[in-house]
């Protein structure tokens, strides 16, 4: 099974229990792989707003550029996902994040792995821009 490895150098930032909906499965009988990309969201957004960061369609913030999922065991109802949430590598505008999804029910075994590049935009401009002092202490 191909699996990436989280970067020894990704730094927590964010835990949450997430539900596992009836509605999240599919005919197959389990969680629809598009579900997975919401649970990522769900918990980025979450951490964003421990940050104070909310949507801002007028000024400065983050916008994901790109995400990956690796599927490693299906995920079905009922049952809660604790979400673990990692950064790593900060650059000029962007940095990395990485989410590992388990069960609560079965602590330590990874049922999917993912990530984002995030990159701090200026919405009025629509070009990237540099990361906040405040928020690159965050992400190193």
């Amino acid at each position: 099974m191909l699996r990436f490895h989280l970067p020894a150098d990704k730094k927590l930032v964010h835990e949450m229990v997430i539900p596992i909906r009836w509605g999240d499965m599919d005919v197959m009988g389990h969680v629809n792989n598009t579900i997975y990309f919401r649970y990522f969201e769900s918990v980025r957004i979450a951490w964003f707003d421990t940050l104070g960061v909310p949507p801002n369609p007028q000024g400065e913030g983050p916008v994901i550029v790109n995400a990956f999922c690796t599927f490693i065991r299906q995920l079905e109802y009922p049952g809660e996902l604790l979400a673990r949430h990692y950064v790593a590598h900060p650059g000029r505008t962007s940095f990395d994040t990485y989410l590992t999804l388990e069960r609560t029910d079965e602590p330590g075994v990874i049922y999917a792995e993912g990530g984002a590049k995030t990159v701090w935009t200026d919405a009025r401009t629509k070009r990237s821009a540099p990361l906040p002092d405040w928020l690159r202490a965050k992400v190193s």
